[in-house]
């Protein structure tokens, strides 16, 4: 007789494909700090979150929250490729960080195909604002707060007119995303990020809950439930669009 195969234990079912084993989780909260895998058999939606401070080419001291954008790349492309995953919810509560990065991780967001729901939870400041725009929609809540101020660099900067032309375009690159990505004029959106009279010692203007609606910045107020239902009802009307079959020429 051949090897006998051995009988599951009645007191341990076998777990799904799909289930996390406890070293998947560890692995997943060290490196992406996210507790569940990209797919799960209980849900449709993946939950990205961009926490803290955006950390871009430069590491961060240890002791900083930071949201890494080369662990955040990596989940927007496992999104796109999933077919479990239908929705991306985005949940923000950072104080800007790193421009370039910042700017990066909305143009892949605004890029995905699936739909796509944000909500700014706490605040959204700085590069987070396109990031927050970048959704198909996006909510904030009652008491969160945003940031609009003009590009600044810390540490030494070369005295040079390349150095300002330089600053000069990545602000334009980030007004020009906002303003394509959400309600608010660009006549707006530059008067509140040059504002002088708000803040003490710095240029800028901070808008919270309610007010972001009304210039436009974001589309409403509103909380996880409302994103995780305005989430469904986006990926609902996908399911029911018609596949568009490409043309052979």
């Amino acid at each position: 007789m051949g090897p006998k195969m051995e009988d599951t234990p009645a007191h341990e079912s076998p777990q799904p494909p799909d289930a996390a084993s406890p070293e998947q989780v560890v692995r997943g909260v060290e490196s992406l700090g996210q507790t569940a895998p990209m797919t799960t058999g209980d849900t449709n939606i993946y939950c990205l979150p961009i926490i803290g401070q955006i950390e871009g080419h430069m590491v961060l001291p240890p002791q900083n929250k930071t949201t890494k954008y080369e662990h955040v790349i990596p989940q927007l492309v496992a999104v796109e490729q999933n077919d479990k995953v239908e929705g991306l919810l985005i949940i923000l509560n950072t104080v800007g960080g790193d421009v370039e990065a910042g700017l990066a991780i909305a143009e892949m967001i605004a890029s995905l195909s699936k739909p796509t729901v944000s909500l700014v939870l706490g605040g959204g400041h700085s590069i987070g604002v396109p990031i927050a725009v970048s959704a198909d929609h996006s909510f904030i809540a009652e008491t969160a707060s945003m940031t609009i101020h003009p590009i600044r660099l810390t540490g030494m900067v070369i005295g040079a007119p390349q150095s300002f032309e330089y600053l000069e375009k990545m602000q334009e690159r980030v007004i020009r995303f906002v303003v394509s990505h959400s309600r608010i004029s660009e006549a707006l959106f530059r008067e509140l990020m040059l504002n002088t009279g708000e803040m003490a010692r710095d240029i800028g203007t901070t808008v919270v809950g309610r007010d972001a609606v009304r210039f436009g910045l974001i589309d409403a107020v509103g909380g996880l439930g409302d994103a995780m239902a305005k989430l469904q009802e986006l990926i609902q009307e996908r399911r029911g669009a018609p596949r568009q079959e490409s043309v052979v020429q």
